[in-house]
């Protein structure tokens, strides 16, 4: 089940892009990266693979079998490639835990992070960065007393949270409120994390990063 050609599509600045190409260096799997610019226009193999919601990240595996979302696409390749460590945890209670807090990032973590940097409104920056600093703490707390929020080794919800984590750097590098220096177990993890061999050259950097979130204002 595990054997076929394995395509990425994405795009460079995208957390979620960015999680999907971790798992799959976390389980050695080669795969080709497409690059999708959605600022300009949408390519045709996108709009194909995911006519419902025609955004990426797409995982196209074997016979043109697409599978769509990022946090399914992380299971998915937990499930399909035995090679390499887990990604998702083992027992049933920490699984469960570690999508909730999946489901904190996406939902409600990421888009306040988003709005801080893109938006023209001083209110609406204002009350996003209240969202921010709050679940900073909270992730503060969470990573305190491990190596990884999986443990010993990156798992799951490493891949979630370090794939947003170079964006609240933005944040810093923008707005000069040193969120990170009041987390500083986050920040360490951060360290590691970033650093990791599956990691480390999938990231895009602060600068680039910022820059981008620039051209996103404007845009927006």
């Amino acid at each position: 089940m595990s054997e076929g050609e394995v395509k990425v599509l994405g795009t460079w600045a995208s957390p979620f892009s960015t999680r999907v190409r971790i798992a799959l260096h976390l389980k050695s799997v080669n795969y080709e990266y497409l690059e999708e610019n959605f600022l300009e226009s949408k390519g045709e193999l996108l709009l194909d693979s995911n006519p419902v919601f025609k955004r990426i990240p797409v995982l196209i595996h074997g016979d043109n079998k697409p599978i769509c979302e990022s946090l399914i696409i992380v299971e998915y390749i937990d499930e399909v490639w035995s090679s390499g460590p887990s990604i998702l945890p083992c027992d049933a209670y920490e699984r469960a835990d570690a999508r909730f807090w999946a489901t904190y990032v996406d939902d409600k973590f990421f888009p306040a992070l988003k709005r801080a940097v893109v938006s023209g409104s001083e209110e609406t920056k204002r009350a996003s960065m209240a969202e921010v600093e709050e679940g900073v703490v909270m992730l503060e707390k969470l990573s305190k007393g491990k190596a990884f929020f999986g443990g010993d080794n990156i798992g799951y919800l490493d891949i979630v949270i370090g794939s947003v984590f170079e964006w609240i750097k933005v944040i810093d590098k923008c707005t000069e409120t040193q969120l990170l220096s009041q987390a500083p177990c986050l920040l360490e993890w951060g360290a590691r994390f970033s650093s990791h061999e599956a990691v480390k050259d999938v990231l895009s950097g602060v600068a680039k990063l910022a820059g981008f979130g620039l051209k996103l204002k404007a845009e927006i």
